[in-house]
């Protein structure tokens, strides 16, 4: 054998011979920490710099609005109501629904730029351990919440009907079928942009500090039922909401199911309150609400889990440890790389 090939074969004989270290995994809410530019202090600044980002995008349509409304006669009587009024649900006022979720839409832009901008590559990374929106997961598991909610509506009127109460249901109202246009097409990302910002941003934001996945599912949720104006049972309610999705996101590694749960939970309120079987406008509850609603969203949860299991989703980020890059050959490719590039 000649020395060429000598040289040749003993740098991959060695590196057979050299045991690999263990590889990484990381839970969905540790995943700040893959980020190329990750320090401790970098998502506040993402938040900072979203919370400006936002406030300029809403200036865009803000001023614009403003200035027409001193020309367009009624546009600025109208913008009255909307600046009066708690009640945003209205079928002869649908644009109302408009005004309310189109602001908590625009939190998604301006959340993945700020993250973009402050913390490099791998915005993905916000969305699940797999650096993307798993789409097929994402439809399963709304099939899935449709199906729970479905049952619960099913008891939930069922019961009612034996008890005496009336149900009825109103097809008359001549703004019903642009207010189910309007909630089918703008509810489900008023429900992801939430999802982002609760369970995504706040969850890694708390998860680059602290280890155990109990604080990055408890700590963010005062601010959630805070944003909520409900009265005690409604908060309680929101807040089990929030543990639960919370609880989801960690579990299946990514957004998917907590962003079903909750596009499931308000079309059908924002539905069924258009054809007058509940108050899409109430914030207020019972504990039996509360038990019953609770109930719903922990079976969806118990189901969903088991789902994500039997399908295989991925529930943490395999890394390889630093040292991994040294050694790979040319066809080698470290997992976070191919994490950051979705």
């Amino acid at each position: 054998m000649s020395s060429n090939e000598d040289d040749i074969a003993a740098p991959a004989s060695a590196s057979l011979l050299e045991p690999s270290p263990p590889a990484e995994h990381l839970a969905y809410h540790r995943l700040a920490r893959l980020r190329p530019r990750y320090r401790w202090w970098r998502m506040l600044l993402t938040g900072l710099v979203g919370v400006a980002l936002y406030i300029a995008i809403l200036m865009l349509i803000i001023v614009p609005l403003i200035v027409l409304s001193m020309f367009v006669p009624g546009l600025g009587a109208e913008m009255q109501v909307l600046l009066a009024t708690l009640q945003y649900f209205d079928l002869d006022r649908p644009w109302l629904l408009v005004a309310m979720v189109l602001p908590l839409i625009l939190m998604i832009p301006a959340l993945l730029l700020a993250s973009r901008i402050i913390e490099g590559p791998g915005v993905g990374l916000l969305s699940s351990v797999t650096g993307r929106l798993r789409m097929a997961w994402l439809g399963k598991s709304l099939l899935l919440g449709a199906a729970v909610f479905a049952v619960y509506y099913a008891v939930v009127f069922g019961w009612s009907a034996l008890t005496g109460d009336a149900i009825v249901v109103d097809f008359t109202h001549p703004g019903i079928w642009v207010m189910v246009l309007l909630v089918l097409v703008l509810i489900p990302f008023q429900a992801a942009a939430e999802e982002y910002v609760f369970r995504g941003y706040l969850m890694q934001l708390v998860g680059g500090w602290l280890r155990h996945p109990a604080f990055a599912i408890l700590l963010p949720v005062p601010l959630f039922v805070l944003g909520h104006g409900y009265d005690v049972w409604g908060a309680a309610s929101v807040g089990m909401f929030a543990i639960v999705a919370a609880w989801l996101t960690w579990r299946t590694g990514g957004l998917e199911a907590a962003i079903s749960l909750h596009i499931v939970n308000n079309v059908l309120i924002f539905l069924l309150g258009s054809v007058a079987l509940v108050d899409a406008n109430a914030t207020s509850g019972t504990p039996v609400d509360l038990l019953a609603s609770g109930l719903a969203m922990i079976v969806y949860a118990v189901l969903a889990d088991r789902w994500a299991g039997k399908l295989g989703i991925a529930r943490t980020a395999g890394i390889a440890p630093r040292a991994a890059s040294f050694t790979a050959g040319r066809n080698g490719t470290h997992q976070l790389d191919r994490v950051l590039r979705g």
